[in-house]
């Protein structure tokens, strides 16, 4: 477990959970899954002393939950919100490399390099609870974050126009952010191995067999799309949710209150982006496979129909020769000493005019 003392012009971490809440500010309590569920107790206790309420059960069972999907629920002292990263897998990392061309193998580790583990969040009006999984680098990342930000503060660094956020809420919508936005290096090599897989699989002088990758990889695009429609639909109630909040007669307030409204809907926006995405990479590969197939019929069809032209010239020769197999004893050229050569000449006159009769119709052609 992290705490984290948050003001608007200053960022401290705590060693322990305090007595009080500082005058100030708000609190981050930061845990792991396993953590939270250990220290729930000791959390609870300390919303208590904090004057915030406890966590209900039930939404208690949701943050330690690892297969809950995205999604968002409210009560009158606190909101929570459930919302399911797209980033890579541990030991994935080789996968980032922007080679020209990629494997079979590498579109297999590709697909099973997501990882889809839900982030939970429990927001106070002075305190935000985060439960991440276990590898989880988001709090890290803004702790890191936050930390340069005070001190190019300090420093009055006029290039810093970034600023803390200013309460529980915008922690919460920056965290979600960043971790949408994530999503574009997952992107990048979803796009690269799918193509790869599209690739084989219109190569014409190969023959595509791997079809439990093709459908892994159906699978994986029908598992992202669920989880990008559980996303927006979780933004979507905490927008709904936002919109009812108590109308604040402090300007201050007010603006802080609609610059919460415009952050969730470009949250909104990013997931949308995304989900775009993932619908469109899910129906290139449904093109290809169909693309595949119309091709495998082609190649099919011109076979069949160089087999059927072959035929239709080799027919009247064998037509010839089962004309002069007959046993007759009067019979054309069979007593002319040329006569052989006069049947493999008519042969040879009729098999070239009937191919390049058929050549003519293209039906011989590979070119239009």
């Amino acid at each position: 477990m992290r705490v984290f003392h948050i003001e608007l012009d200053s960022f401290t971490e705590l060693a322990a959970l305090p007595e009080t809440l500082p005058a100030r500010g708000f609190l981050w309590l930061g845990y792991g899954r396993r953590e939270f569920e250990v220290g729930e107790t000791a959390a609870q206790q300390a919303l208590s002393r904090w004057g915030c309420g406890n966590i209900v059960d039930l939404h208690v069972a949701d943050l330690i939950n690892n297969q809950l999907p995205s999604h968002f629920d409210y009560t009158s002292w606190y909101d929570m919100l459930v919302f399911r990263r797209l980033a890579a897998a541990p030991g994935s990392h080789d996968l980032f490399v922007d080679d020209e061309h990629g494997t079979l193998a590498s579109a297999q580790r590709a697909l099973r390099a997501i990882d889809t583990s839900p982030v939970g969040f429990a927001v106070f009006d002075r305190v935000l609870i985060t439960v991440h999984p276990t590898d989880c680098q988001v709090r890290e990342f803004f702790a890191q974050k936050l930390g340069r930000l005070t001190e190019g503060r300090d420093k009055r660094d006029p290039r810093s126009g970034a600023r803390l956020p200013a309460s529980p809420a915008d922690l919460m919508l920056r965290m979600v952010n960043h971790m949408v936005d994530s999503y574009l290096e997952l992107r990048r090599l979803l796009t690269r191995q799918l193509a790869t897989l599209q690739r084989v699989l219109l190569d014409q002088n190969s023959e595509f067999n791997d079809w439990p990758l093709l459908l892994e990889s159906r699978d994986a695009l029908h598992r992202l799309e669920d989880t990008c429609e559980d996303q927006r639909a979780a933004l979507q109630e905490w927008i709904d949710a936002l919109e009812e909040w108590p109308a604040e007669g402090d300007p201050q307030v007010a603006r802080e209150r609609e610059l919460l409204r415009v952050r969730s809907r470009d949250v909104l926006e990013h997931v949308e982006r995304v989900l775009t995405h993932v619908r469109r990479l899910e129906s290139s590969a449904e093109s290809a496979v169909q693309m595949h197939f119309s091709a495998l019929g082609h190649r099919t069809n011109s076979i069949m129909r160089t087999l059927t032209v072959l035929t239709a010239i080799f027919l009247p020769l064998n037509l010839i020769t089962g004309i002069f197999g007959m046993n007759f004893d009067v019979m054309p050229l069979v007593k002319n000493p040329a006569g052989f050569w006069e049947a493999i000449a008519l042969i040879l006159v009729l098999a070239c005019g009937l191919g390049l009769l058929f050549r003519r119709k293209r039906y011989l052609s590979t070119k239009r």
